[in-house]
């Protein structure tokens, strides 16, 4: 694998990729560390401190940014947003087009439709800049307004005149993603692919050292009262985050292969046709149930503060992050969301109609209806077992925290958003990379062959 990095700088153009993609990331992690004018980054950092310690590491709807953002969010930076906004209206667009039929129309125009989609989406992408901007805005001035912890005594978040800040940080928190999504699209066109995905990889990886920081003052200490962190602990955190890692890995290549048989066809001197196979994979939604449902969790709380009511006061408990009912909702709604974005995004229907005008069959099923039914079958098991697989990775990091009483923080390596989005995004770069150097008659990153994955 080393000797393929090195080959990769071998390669001029791909070495250009790699500078050019390896300069814009730090661009963006600049943008991820200049304050917006009049926060006060000392006080903000000891309400992020607070915040963790009652929400257990959750953050609500500013932690939920906060990942996004590579911690730009702690500081109230320029790139606080992050791509988050530009993500966010990605989905609601690819959600809209089998809806809308003037976007089902615009998608099947080919490349022209497609740009016209991609202009709509960065219009969304202003819109939700300023929704989130303004309420991200008014959680540093009035925290209690969201439903949030208010601010410390006597230390503001912010300074100077409040409503100047909120119009303001609007207007450069909407610029500042603007740019991330610009300098991602760059990546995509001149680096090596997946921009938006690295942009938000990186911002991921970044708070991999002040974790690790973390877990090593834990392990030297030895820890306090129930936080007794020994070296027989750390050793077996090292094997469960390798065991977690490996079962990820196969989450995002795993597939299942359904065998599809060519009719034959004489094309000039040559024979087209033969069998192949249809690759489903069995984790088809990727990463957005649990984005889903990350986002529905954190407005209950939040709305139940607002309530001046004892009895609704009380219910606050079943959606504290980490609780065993949280993490009964959190489940149950990964799975909902893993059917609910299967069900827009799969459509058997048409594959069943494709196969059948190419002439192509599955083998013991009938063209047609009969090929349909049994696809959306198929993938109705498939789903479900990759949502039961999910729903296991992204609550373990919760009983982490619960069982061995590690830090959010560092639990969150162990499984959820933070792991699926890291593995899938450094598969997909290094499968790009690869084909490049094959294409050089270089060695891939395996010594024997190329790197493979389950698809083929």
């Amino acid at each position: 694998m080393f000797k393929a990095f090195i080959n990769a700088f071998k390669i001029k153009d791909l070495r250009n990729k790699i500078l050019f993609s390896a300069a814009v990331i730090i661009v963006c992690r600049i943008a991820a560390n200049i304050p917006c004018p009049g926060v006060n980054t000392g006080n903000l950092k000891l309400y992020f401190d607070k915040l963790s310690q009652d929400t257990a590491g959750a953050g609500g709807f500013l932690g939920m940014i906060d990942l996004f953002s590579g911690g730009a969010l702690q500081q109230f930076a320029v790139g606080a947003l992050g791509i988050m906004p530009y993500i966010s209206a990605s989905i609601i667009m690819q959600l809209l087009v089998p809806v809308l039929p003037a976007l089902e129309r615009l998608k099947r125009e080919g490349e022209a439709g497609m740009n016209k989609i991609n202009q709509y989406t960065r219009y969304l992408t202003i819109v939700i800049c300023v929704i989130q901007g303004a309420m991200t805005a008014i959680a540093m001035t009035h925290p209690e307004r969201l439903g949030l912890p208010a601010a410390l005594p006597g230390q503001p978040l912010v300074s100077g005149n409040l409503s100047a800040f909120v119009f303001f940080s609007v207007i450069i928190l909407t610029c500042g993603t603007m740019i991330l999504m610009w300098l991602g699209e760059k990546i995509t066109d001149k680096g090596i692919g997946n921009g938006v995905s690295i942009i938000i990889t990186i911002g991921i990886i970044d708070r991999l050292p002040k974790s690790i920081a973390q877990l090593y003052d834990m392990w030297q200490s030895g820890g306090t009262g129930d936080a007794r962190f020994r070296t027989p602990h750390v050793l077996l955190l090292i094997i469960i985050f390798a065991v977690v890692t490996a079962l990820t890995i196969i989450l995002c290549q795993g597939v299942r292969k359904v065998p599809i048989q060519m009719a034959r066809k004489t094309v000039g001197n040559k024979v087209a046709g033969g069998s192949t196979y249809m690759p489903l994979k069995v984790n088809f939604p990727g990463v957005m149930p649990i984005i889903f449902a990350g986002a529905i969790l954190m407005f209950p709380p939040m709305i139940l503060r607002l309530i001046p009511s004892s009895r609704i006061a009380a219910l606050q408990q079943y959606f504290n992050h980490g609780s065993y009912a949280y993490m009964l909702m959190y489940g149950a709604l990964i799975i909902a969301f893993s059917y609910f974005w299967v069900s827009n995004m799969f459509n058997p229907v048409q594959i069943a109609d494709n196969l059948k005008k190419e002439g192509a069959y599955v083998p013991g099923i009938r063209p047609g209806k009969p090929t349909c039914d049994y696809l959306d079958d198929l993938m109705t098991l498939i789903t479900f077992a990759g949502a039961i697989f999910l729903c296991a990775l992204s609550i373990f990091p919760m009983l982490l925290t619960m069982w061995l009483k590690i830090p959010y923080a560092v639990a969150s390596f162990f499984g959820g958003t933070s792991l699926l989005i890291i593995v899938g995004v450094t598969i997909d770069t290094l499968s790009q990379m690869e084909s490049l150097l094959v294409m050089k008659n270089y060695e891939g990153f395996l010594q024997r062959g190329r790197l493979r994955s389950r698809r083929g």
